[in-house]
């Protein structure tokens, strides 16, 4: 009503902001430490760009966290918005822009704004190219032009900073630090200590392995006896990008390692991962650059490795240099896959969309990695020998290679806590560079997406075996973004010896004591109650997903079922039917017309002869039997297996969107079935249990499952707000020609040729 007042002249620019001021609609809420830059008003959110009447107007706000949409008007065709509490329905956050270009429509000009730059021309559009594939259009016809262009570059400016301690994240724990009272969304993050780990209070808490103790547990928990913790490296003493605490070969003295360490590039000495209840263990070390002592060190850590083994078994040594594409060829490959999927219009290169996909090789490196993981599986898991990742600098590659053997191996890193625990060990303390890789500051030449690609490939694994990981697609979606966000100290550093540093410098600089603390102390990205409301957490439980134990009541007591290999069906793997004797033919290689499958040659599961090698029978003997979930999985590498990951790539695209449709509707449906089953569970319990029994075990009051069978909707019927980008909506998050259509969904259905918009509209 007010955008129509204005439209007609009868309500002043003036008059609108005072009213809309009044009902307070336009200031936006900040956080701790949260400082608002720069703003410009009667500005207009572009909806789609055939059209203007889906519009929005209101206030651009840009802050020194975030650039900010405050509007009055309801988000057209949109029932459903799966909210952040640190970033409204229109916000971004500056970490996660991109690129930003200005646009002039009397001119004829556009420029791509960077830092300290100037703007000779008056802006009438911007346009916000973000890492999450979003793209954002406003326009100023109506805004003052000097305030628009002074908005558009206190974004640029803000959005690139020179220096890693003008990142959000330094002003809102220098502010905490203060003024201690202060909380974000109500909650005290504890100094950045541990997060629930599943999103939900009485969750355990993710261990950060910044402490001595935190590594022991994990060495009791793998039944690693003859490995003990070092720290030799305490105050970052011997190398600054590894952890304090780590974990080594009980037989290597420090003295050893003190000595053998400047061989290491980065002084990256062997540091253990993992240990196989074979007595196999996984680690990891950078290369030796000493040439003239490297046979003898390497002799050294090899026979330091192998006494560590009950058997005494040999070490085996994988170079993920020489195995794996480069971080540059990751990077390279990530570009054109984004770049197909922020085309505009989407749908004109639709023809020849799918050769496109496999020439910007993503989907071949996701199967090289995987490929690569279940060889080294196979190597610890049969033939009980321990391997040793080897890499340049130990940083990259093994970080996601390490993580997805212990993937495929232990299902405790398939639960929420072990993930995210894997995660803070081998990524975080590990010092995987996220502030060059993730390119926080704008201005780095090591970009890739090397996260990405890991989060990736335990899609590929939870798409395969979904019964068998705790966590949902969803979860893994909203990880990827929550690297994007500078409130968190967890993906913001290149090492935890950066964060020390750099959090001391600031401390001083700012006057704040630290007393015995190393460091200024980030929140936590685990801490999912910073970002998400209880409810909106359980989107993070897979309902599929069977635990080690169910319990069971007998005579009023509870008891646990534990499930052996015979009681799974095989079923849950989803062997293609022509599976025989372990083998699949050749038709289930090819992928299905119209599909976002790459079409690749399958390596493990090949015709072979009689001399088949070890890897390859180990392959094919596991591959015939039914699954284990709590033991070892591994990945189906051929082309109708590798899919692309639609929910993280495709969410902003409304053109790609099957309203009603997609996976969340059978995920609907399970998660109704399960929350009945839960509750049948309860009233047993209550049922055959006494009063005694349930004063001392209270049930909990709430439902594990975001959708709950008691609620009123018809459960048969699935909401109007489903679609396959839920619990995401690209409306007003994607500039396209049309909102409402989804011709991508009709494509992949089988239409023969790819036909436009309009066409498909007027289809019956």
């Amino acid at each position: 009503m007010l955008r129509y007042l204005i439209g007609v002249g009868r309500l002043s620019p003036d008059l609108w902001y005072r009213l809309l001021g009044q009902r307070g609609t336009l200031f936006p809420s900040r956080k701790t430490g949260e400082i608002v830059v720069n703003e410009v008003n009667f500005v207009r959110k572009c909806i789609a760009t055939d059209t203007s009447q889906y519009d929005l107007w209101g206030k651009l706000v840009c802050s020194n966290f975030k650039i900010s949409f405050i509007t009055d008007d309801p988000m057209p065709l949109q029932k459903f918005h799966y909210r952040n509490l640190l970033l409204g329905e229109h916000d971004v956050a500056l970490t996660c822009i991109e690129q930003i270009v200005t646009v002039n429509d009397t001119k004829r000009k556009q420029k791509v704004l960077g830092p300290n730059q100037k703007l000779k021309f008056n802006p009438t559009e911007l346009i916000i190219y973000c890492k999450d594939f979003r793209i954002v259009r406003f326009r100023f016809d109506e805004a003052g032009p000097e305030s628009a262009k002074k908005v558009c570059l206190a974004i640029a400016h803000y959005s690139q900073p020179a220096d890693l301690q003008l990142l959000f994240a330094f002003e809102y724990v220098g502010k905490k630090y203060h003024n201690p009272a202060k909380k974000v969304n109500g909650i005290d993050p504890g100094g950045g200590g541990r997060g629930g780990g599943g999103g939900i209070s009485s969750s355990p808490q993710t261990p950060l392995f910044e402490t001595y103790s935190d590594w022991d547990r994990e060495i009791k928990r793998t039944g690693a006896s003859e490995w003990r913790v070092c720290s030799v490296n305490e105050g970052y003493m011997i190398s600054t990008c590894l952890p304090e605490y780590f974990v080594v070969p009980s037989s290597l003295a420090d003295q050893d390692l003190k000595h053998y360490s400047h061989a290491f590039t980065g002084r990256r000495m062997p540091m253990w991962c993992w240990n196989h209840s074979n007595g196999s263990a996984l680690a990891r070390m950078a290369n030796i650059k000493d040439s003239l002592q490297q046979r003898k060190i390497d002799q050294r850590i090899c026979n330091a490795i192998t006494r560590s083994h009950p058997q005494r078994s040999d070490v085996y040594k994988s170079d993920l240099d020489k195995s794996l594409p480069a971080i540059q060829d990751v990077q390279a490959a990530f570009l054109k896959l984004k770049q197909l999927c922020v085309n505009e219009p989407f749908e004109e290169t639709e023809e020849k969309w799918l050769s496109l996909v496999e020439n910007s090789r993503w989907l071949e490196y996701v199967r090289l990695f995987l490929k690569h993981a279940a060889e080294l599986v196979y190597m610890l898991d049969s033939k009980h020998v321990s391997v040793i990742l080897q890499e340049e600098e130990g940083r990259d590659l093994s970080c996601c290679v390490a993580s997805l053997i212990q993937v495929m191996l232990d299902p405790f890193f398939r639960t929420i806590a072990g993930f995210q625990s894997l995660i803070q060990k081998e990524w975080v303390m590990a010092g995987y560079p996220f502030l060059d890789r993730c390119n926080h500051l704008k201005k780095s030449d090591k970009e890739s997406p090397l996260f990405l690609m890991f989060l990736d490939c335990v899609w590929q694994l939870l798409e395969q075996y979904p019964s068998a990981f705790e966590f949902s697609e969803a979860y893994l979606t909203i990880l990827y973004d929550s690297t994007r966000i500078s409130l968190f100290g967890t993906f913001l550093f290149n090492s935890p010896h950066q964060r020390v540093k750099q959090s001391t410098e600031f401390a001083i600089s700012k006057n704040i004591q630290l007393g015995d603390e190393k460091g200024l102390k980030f929140p936590s990205v685990w801490d999912w109650s910073l970002q998400h409301a209880p409810r909106d957490r359980m989107l993070f439980h897979n309902p599929l997903y069977i635990g080690k134990s169910t319990p069971c009541v007998h005579n009023g007591a509870v008891k646990s079922f534990k499930r052996s290999k015979k009681n799974y069906s095989s079923t849950l793997r989803g062997l293609p039917p022509s599976l025989k004797n372990g083998i699949i033919s050749e038709q289930d290689f090819l992928p299905r017309r119209n599909s976002l499958i790459l079409k690749l040659k399958p390596d493990f599961l090949q015709h072979t002869d009689s001399s088949a090698s070890g890897t390859e029978q180990y392959f094919r003997e596991w591959f015939s039997k039914p699954v284990d979930l709590h033991g070892v999985i591994l990945p189906r590498l051929s082309g109708t297996q590798i899919k692309l990951w639609k929910l993280c790539y495709f969410r902003w695209v409304p053109e790609a969107q099957i309203a009603s449709g997609g996976f969340i509707t059978a995920f609907r449906k399970i998660s109704l079935l399960a929350d009945e089953v839960d509750a049948l569970n309860r009233s047993l319990r209550q049922h055959n249990s006494g009063p005694r029994f349930l004063t001392n075990n209270p049930e909990p009051d709430q439902s594990r499952m975001y959708f709950r069978a008691n609620e009123p909707n018809d459960a048969l019927a699935s909401p109007e707000f489903l679609s396959s980008s839920f619990p995401f909506s690209p409306v007003g998050n994607l500039c396209r020609r049309s909102i409402l259509g989804t011709p991508l969904s009709k494509f992949l259905s089988g239409a023969k040729i790819w036909l436009s918009t309009e066409t498909l509209a007027n289809e019956d």
